[in-house]
Formats: C-alpha cells, sequence, structure tokens
C-alpha cells in the first residue's frame, strides 16, 4: 500500500497499539490528535482537514468513551455526547476524508464499536445506542462505497486500555472481569490492533460490512 492511513486518535490505548503496528508491517500512516499530531486539532475538536494529502489508503477512528450508570441517571446531553464522539465524530472524519479515500485505487475504513451492541449490559445504554449507530454507518457505507471503498467495524470487549482503567483498576475487579469471558481475560490492545492494521491492509481485500468481534467469546459463547 502506498497511500497512508489517517489514524484519529493515535495517542493512546488501541489507537497508539496501531500505529506501532503500521510501522512494523511497513504501512505509511498519518495521525490526526489533540497532542503530537501530524493533523492537530482545532479549537473546535475538528482537526485541520486542510492537510489531507490528495490520496489516502484509509482511514480508522480511534475515539470512544465508557459512561456507564443506571439508565434513570442518563441526561440528554449524557447521550448526546455519547452519539457526538463516537457516531457523528466518525461521521465527520469519512465525510472530509472521502475524496482522498476515492482517489486511492482502493481504501478501506475501520470504526469501532462494542461488545454491548450485541450483548445487552446493565449500565451501558447511552454508549450501546452510539456504537449501534456505528454498527449501522458501516453496514451503509460498505453498500455505498462499494466496490472501491470497504468499510468493517471492531467491536471488542473490555480492552486493557487507559479509558478502562477505572474498571480494571484493583485486582477483584480485573478478576471478575476475566472470569466474565469465556476465555477467561480482558481484551489485550495490541490484538486488536493487529485486527485493525490487517482490516486496514490489503490482506483483507475480500471483507467488507462486517463487525468483527474480539471479545473473548461474550457476544457468542455460553460455556454452562
Amino acid at each position: 500500500m502506498s497511500e497512508p492511513i489517517l489514524v484519529i486518535g493515535p495517542t493512546s490505548g488501541i489507537g497508539s497499539k496501531l500505529v506501532t503496528k503500521l510501522e512494523s508491517w511497513r504501512m505509511p500512516y498519518l495521525t490526526a490528535g489533540r497532542h503530537d499530531a501530524d493533523l492537530p486539532f482545532q479549537a473546535d475538536g475538528q482537526p485541520r482537514w486542510d492537510d489531507l494529502p490528495e490520496k489516502l489508503g484509509g482511514l480508522i477512528y480511534c475515539p470512544g468513551s465508557i459512561l456507564l450508570k443506571p439508565f434513570h441517571r442518563f441526561s440528554d446531553a449524557d447521550f448526546l455526547a455519547d452519539f457526538e464522539l463516537n457516531a457523528l465524530g466518525a461521521v465527520r472524519a469519512i465525510r472530509a476524508a472521502l475524496p482522498a479515500l476515492k482517489a486511492a485505487e482502493s481504501a478501506s475504513i475501520v470504526l469501532f464499536s462494542t461488545v454491548a451492541v450485541a450483548q445487552g449490559m446493565s449500565f451501558h445504554s447511552s454508549i450501546a445506542m452510539a456504537k449501534g449507530a456505528v454498527e449501522g454507518l458501516t453496514r451503509s457505507l460498505a453498500a455505498e462505497l462499494a466496490p472501491k471503498i470497504r468499510v468493517n467495524a471492531i467491536a471488542p470487549s473490555l480492552t486493557d486500555t487507559p479509558l478502562s482503567e477505572p474498571l480494571l483498576n484493583s485486582a477483584q475487579k480485573r478478576e471478575a472481569a476475566e472470569k466474565r469471558h469465556p476465555l477467561q481475560a480482558v481484551g489485550d490492545p495490541e490484538d486488536v490492533a493487529t485486527l485493525a492494521a490487517f482490516l486496514l491492509s490489503n490482506t483483507s481485500k475480500f471483507i467488507t460490512g462486517q463487525v468483527m468481534r474480539p471479545d473473548g467469546g461474550l457476544s457468542s459463547v455460553k460455556l454452562f
């Protein structure tokens, strides 16, 4: 792949691991983030899209949120904030990058969902609603942008990243989280980054419209 991948949200968690993975796979990339980015964010929170190259081989939108509480305690502002960051943020990024993606011979878009869309979970109503929209966007754009641009999503379970630190910050919390998964572990960001790099690469050239689930079996397997 000669055209660069645009990585939005490269400084932490899965995004950081992905940048390292792209380097090891010798896939060119550029980044957009609030700190130390090739495409710095403006005051309104949007990247400086005028700095995009003429062609992009791919786009991955990594920003996400984890706001968990009982449904009756969520405000309209909570739901809107999750939707704004997770769904509309992805929409704006794709819209801005689409001319450069279309100019490439072929391209790949990768978005992030969550296991909580496929597996109903208490206290996840806001993020599940926002990421459910991301999954719908993934399938719709996969149809609309085929055959030149592939669009897929990754829906991990709880992954050991800074975003998840409050849910894993004690031995008891980590053990309980591991036991909820058939594979008896929480997600490794390195594994999710490897899947993302695969979906961005030409190795996955026959895959589109899919929601890949590195979730330790949580959404599909019941041991007993």
